[in-house]
Order: C-alpha cells, then structure tokens, then sequence
C-alpha cells in the first residue's frame, strides 16, 4: 500500500507588502495543495520599505483564517529553503504576458537546480490582476486609500510607515 504524499507548494516572494492578490493566489492554492508556506524572501538587493519581521507579521495576519497555510521569513537559496520544508511545488503569479519570460527563467533555472521541482502558475481574479506591491507602496507613500489593495493590517502598517 502506497503512503500518501503530502503535496506542499511554497510560495515565494518579497510580499512588501502582500496585496490581496497575493491572498487571493495563497487562497486558491490552499484549496489545491495540502499545505503552502508563504515564504518571504529577505531579498535584501530589492531593498524592501518594510522589515522582514513586518512583512512576515502582516503576512500571517492576512493568512490566519488559512489553517494549512504557514509563513516564514528566509534569507537563503530557495531551493535549499524548499528542501528544508520538504517541498516540491513553487507557486507563483502571472499578471500579465510580461510576467511569463521572467518566470519561465526562474522555473528553468529552479529546476536545474533541482529536477524534483515543479513550478505551478496561477493567474489573478480579474478585479486583482492591476495590483502590484510597487503600485501600493507609491499610492500609501502619496497617502492614497489602499483599503481595497490590501487588508486592513496590511493598510494600518503603511499608514503608520509612511505616516500618512
């Protein structure tokens, strides 16, 4: 008799900050995997507005109501991560066709690294595919509404850092 397989995709990204775009990839794959793991990328080169530590807090108060969903911070290779987590589904977002070649790239590059890995594309609700992180932090910097960008928290926190 075979065992099950737990199915467990990880989800990278900066999140700075995690839009509900973001949720809604997060939401539609923990319907579709056993469990995901946010990972929040330290990605010190992109020079994030928020913390880690704050990315990783508002990430799991947006994904609390998730209960097969986990969030951790990594500063590492994110195969070697993946493997940590005992991973072998990378989810990732397509917004639009621009968004393709990157991935692709990062999908063959990951796969070389390590052919156990697979790479999963979803696409956004329609009402979220104009949302970028970037878009957000411009419009909370300016001291725009946000609100229907991203969650409450998430909102709160961008009022606070851009004191707007």
């Amino acid at each position: 008799m075979c065992a099950h397989r737990i199915n467990i995709a990880v989800y990278p990204g900066t999140f700075d900050p995690i839009t509900n775009g973001h949720f809604d990839l997060i939401e539609r794959g923990a319907r579709m995997f056993d469990k995901v793991v946010i990972a929040v990328a330290a990605s010190p080169g992109k020079r994030p507005s928020l913390s880690l530590e704050t990315r990783t807090t508002l990430a799991k108060a947006v994904c609390a109501s998730l209960p097969n969903v986990e969030v951790i911070g990594f500063a590492t290779l994110l195969t070697t991560m993946m493997h940590e987590q005992g991973a072998t589904i990378i989810l990732r977002g397509l917004r639009a066709v621009s968004d393709f070649e990157y991935e692709l790239q990062l999908a063959n590059m990951n796969r070389a690294q390590n052919p156990e890995l697979e790479s999963v594309f979803l696409t956004p609700a329609v009402e979220n595919s104009y949302i970028s992180s970037t878009i957000v932090r411009e419009i909370a910097k300016l001291g725009g509404d946000i609100s229907p960008l991203v969650h409450p928290q998430v909102a709160e926190a961008l009022r606070k850092h851009y004191n707007t």
